[in-house]
């Protein structure tokens, strides 16, 4: 039998600050045709979701909340998502040729894509720095959001990704605005800092290695100017940060690495269930 996408529904929930994803049902989806309520929490906070697979929504167990419905995410919805994000040609031609090579999966949504551009538009920003390029996706959607003065520090290890980045750029028309740094970002980030670059960046985005997360903002902590935003990708990681029962070394350094950014003073941060979780950060 022929089984299409609008026969499930999605088992992720997103909620708050946190993801609440069914225990046992991360990663699945459920068929519309049972009505099972799952039941899932988050570790070491104790909330805990209602999960009905007949109903686009989910209800937070905890009153508190006064019964909130929640979207949550299907792939007919996915879609509908997709078919209003305002991706320019350039970009599109990127996706796809970035589709047939290992590793496309670390390629940044469009959607996503989308929301760093406005971001830097929001901010008026003209200094910006990207920790992991790929091939330069999400990089050459921020260079496109950039002013004719502005520049983006492009932070990339594998040459061969980084080839097809630079040639989007210059198809782009955007290879001025973009400074790209071939070796290890840590490297780059100190060398920035020695040259006297603290505090002068207005932007930064980070999709790299994922337990190197807290390195990477405490260097760019000292980078970014006060009122700069510091958006780091992948916070949600597939679901797993959620699901008490995966406790393998780089979910709990992602799991870690989130409570102490929610406990920190010297930002304000806000959790967005995009792509796979954003985590937006407002250096105060």
């Amino acid at each position: 039998m022929k089984i299409s996408t609008s026969m499930f529904r999605s088992a992720y929930v997103v909620a708050s600050h946190s993801a609440l994803p069914p225990v046992g049902a991360v990663g699945k989806f459920l068929p519309f045709s049972k009505s099972v309520a799952v039941i899932g929490s988050v570790p070491g906070q104790g909330r805990c979701c209602c999960f009905r697979s007949s109903s686009p929504y989910v209800v937070l167990e905890d009153r508190s909340y006064g019964n909130k419905q929640v979207i949550s995410i299907t792939p007919q919805l996915y879609d509908y998502i997709l078919s209003n994000v305002r991706e320019p040609e350039i970009l599109r031609q990127l996706r796809e040729e970035t589709a047939s090579m290992r590793g496309s999966q670390m390629q940044v949504s469009p959607d996503q894509a989308q929301l760093l551009a406005m971001l830097v538009q929001i901010l008026g920003a003209e200094r910006c720095i990207e920790v992991g390029v790929y091939t330069g996706y999400s990089s050459l959607a921020i260079a496109l959001a950039l002013p004719e003065s502005g520049c983006l520090v492009a932070c990339e290890r594998d040459a061969k990704s980084l080839e097809v980045a630079k040639k989007y750029y210059e198809l782009a028309g955007v290879s001025r605005k973009v400074s790209v740094r071939h070796g290890l970002a840590l490297d780059t980030l100190h060398s920035l800092i020695l040259n006297g670059e603290t505090c002068s960046y207005d932007f930064a985005f980070v999709d790299a290695e994922k337990r190197m997360n807290e390195e990477y903002f405490e260097l760019l902590m000292q980078l970014v100017r006060v009122g700069g935003v510091i958006v780091i990708d992948n916070v949600l990681w597939h679901g797993k940060v959620a699901d008490p029962m995966v406790n393998d070394k780089k979910t709990i350094s992602i799991r870690n690495f989130n409570r102490r950014l929610m406990e920190d003073d010297r930002i304000s941060t806000s959790m967005v269930p995009i792509g796979d979780g954003i985590l937006i950060c407002r250096k105060r």
